[in-house]
């Protein structure tokens, strides 16, 4: 379920300009990205699995009423950004794949959602676990499937691991790329989803967090194999092709350079992508609020509320890859209020015990959060100047 936040519409575009625009020349990115994420994702599963509490509940034992009402706030504002991209992401599939119009298709993915949160209120978190994988097969399928039919160079994807840029464009969408892989979201919602598995004894969280280490490895695995997949597509068939700068543009390019069918399938990756992602969203903003304000709504009444933010950018005519964009950057105010916490609290031995980072991860997981602190400041000043 984690790993759907790394699969998102907004990662989508990313992926696909990096490759059309630059070639092989950004796949060193998405490599340390899902490196990164790896590590991350694993402390967030750590902590929970050792705590038993998710983080948000952390930081609401630790902050005073005006603290824990400030970081709700913004949390709120970053899955609104958050929820409008994926939202977003699916009504362009849907106005893709049956020529639905935007607005109307981001409410048949609202409902949609719905749907999919009713499984995980009627029937549990497994069976919902198990639609969420579902749909993650379907956009790995949807995604990589152009890749038999454009095949890309082997020696231009090993001159890709070669770390380097090529002017201030590629060190801005670097920045977007590393910078967003580590969404607020995803980190809270990692160390809630552990509670399931419940460890009554030391020895049992040893258990829990060998399997853990396991489930983030493959699962991030895949979603870093569909990212990389994005671009080296992009870079074998779109290289230098105008307008892929939209998800629009890359699907008609996609479907003019190998065949409607490769277009089709690519769609319906992309609205398994919104779906599982918004979905995935949802979930984690009201662990978000219960942990913070000690408030519980229904899952169904919060992804309803949650929609209209989106529903009104699409009504008014936004243009929807350019929405993508500004959905990054608010997201990307949020990451270090979630990453830098992590960090702390794992570190902690008064609250990990005897299962503190040791100090190979301590070191790694800073060198992360000021790597992704920095890049994201990059990304805001560089788009606050306007950039090109």
């Amino acid at each position: 379920m984690a790993a759907v936040a790394y699969v998102a519409p907004g990662n989508v575009a990313a992926n696909l300009t990096a490759g059309a625009q630059y070639g092989y020349l950004l796949v060193w990115v998405l490599v340390l990205a899902n490196a990164m994420a790896v590590i991350v994702q694993y402390q967030s599963a750590k902590l929970g699995i050792v705590t038993d509490s998710p983080l948000p509940h952390l930081l609401g034992q630790r902050f005073n009423k005006k603290s824990r009402l400030v970081f709700w706030a913004q949390a709120e504002i970053v899955a609104a950004a958050i929820d409008l991209a994926e939202v977003i992401g699916g009504a362009i599939a849907l106005h893709l794949l049956f020529n639905v119009p935007l607005v109307t298709g981001g409410i048949i993915v609202g409902i949609v959602s719905l749907l999919l949160l009713m499984i995980q209120n009627r029937s549990g978190q497994i069976h919902f676990e198990l639609v969420i994988i579902a749909l993650l097969v379907v956009i790995t399928f949807g995604f990589l499937g152009g890749l038999f039919f454009a095949p890309p160079s082997a020696s231009g994807v090993l001159s890709g691991m070669v770390s380097r840029f090529e002017g201030v464009q590629t060190v801005l969408l670097v920045t977007s790329m590393l910078g967003a892989t580590v969404t607020p979201h995803a980190i809270h919602l990692h160390s809630s989803l552990t509670r399931d598995r419940h460890a009554d004894s030391e020895q049992d969280k040893e258990t829990l967090l060998r399997a853990s280490r396991v489930d983030v490895v493959w699962a991030l695995i895949i979603a870093g194999a569909v990212n990389i997949g994005l671009l080296l597509l992009a870079a074998s068939a779109l290289d230098g092709v105008e307008g892929t700068d939209t998800i629009e543009g890359a699907h008609a390019a996609i479907s003019q350079a190998l065949g409607p069918t490769i277009g089709v399938i690519f769609a319906v990756g992309l609205l398994a992508s919104g779906l599982a992602s918004t979905s995935v969203g949802a979930y984690a903003g009201a662990e978000i609020m219960d942990g913070l304000l000690h408030i519980r709504i229904p899952l169904l009444v919060r992804r309803a509320v949650t929609l209209i933010p989106a529903l009104i950018i699409l009504a008014v005519g936004a243009e929807p890859t350019w929405a993508l964009v500004v959905s990054q950057v608010v997201l990307s105010f949020g990451i270090p209020l979630a990453i830098i916490p992590l960090m702390l609290y794992t570190r902690n031995a008064e609250i990990m015990g005897k299962f503190r980072d040791g100090p190979v991860l301590r070191w790694t997981a800073l060198v992360i959060a000021v790597v992704i602190v920095a890049l994201n400041i990059a990304l805001i000043v560089l788009t606050a100047m306007g950039v090109e």
